[in-house]
């Protein structure tokens, strides 16, 4: 247990039976009546962001995550599935879970797993993956001089906007954290 004034940027509490991460915080002294904590906190089920205020001195339950490094083997309708690098153990697991990571996650693929109680409830993707474009149009012999950009499908179905001189076979770097083309791989 922990107070809340001990909160820290993306730990993880149990409130109300639900795992949120600690986005940001701001202790207030009022001048009259006792300290508080005003957060953002966001639920770890859904994504969703709450502002919350709680008394300086509650008591609230910090939660250890497990996390472990798993592959991406394959996708079967609404489930993935995914092993354990470690003991090979393979894990089926709900589409939603990994939504957005589903976008830079190639077959063989590593990403880190948090587990709460052996349940999976965040993800961890490395910051850039190389991906290959399977769609793109030509670039038009000039055109590379403006600067401008096309779309590009990469091989995960993920659309992606590329340089002119980018063409259809090649690979690139993909910034995961914002989705946006780095450079060539």
């Amino acid at each position: 247990m922990i107070t809340a004034n001990d909160f820290r940027t993306g730990q993880v509490i149990l409130v109300d039976d639900q795992l949120y991460s600690v986005v940001s915080f701001s202790h207030v002294k009022p001048g009259k009546g006792g300290a508080y904590v005003r957060t953002k906190i966001k639920r770890l089920s859904d994504g969703n962001v709450l502002e919350r205020t709680f008394r300086s001195e509650e008591k609230i339950e910090d939660v250890r995550l497990e996390s472990k490094t798993m592959q991406y083997l394959y996708k079967d309708g609404d489930l993935i599935y995914l092993m354990d690098t470690e003991t090979y153990e393979q894990q089926p697991m709900s589409v939603d879970t990994l939504d957005e990571a589903l976008d830079f996650l190639v077959e063989g693929g590593n990403i880190e797993i948090e587990f709460y109680e052996d349940k999976p409830v965040g993800f961890e993707l490395p910051p850039s993956v190389e991906l290959e474009i399977v769609k793109t149009d030509p670039g038009v012999r000039g055109d590379t001089a403006t600067g401008g950009s096309k779309p590009a499908t990469l091989s995960t179905g993920y659309v992606v906007q590329v340089p002119l001189f980018i063409q259809q076979g090649e690979t690139i770097k993909i910034d995961t954290r914002t989705g946006e083309y780095l450079e060539r791989a």
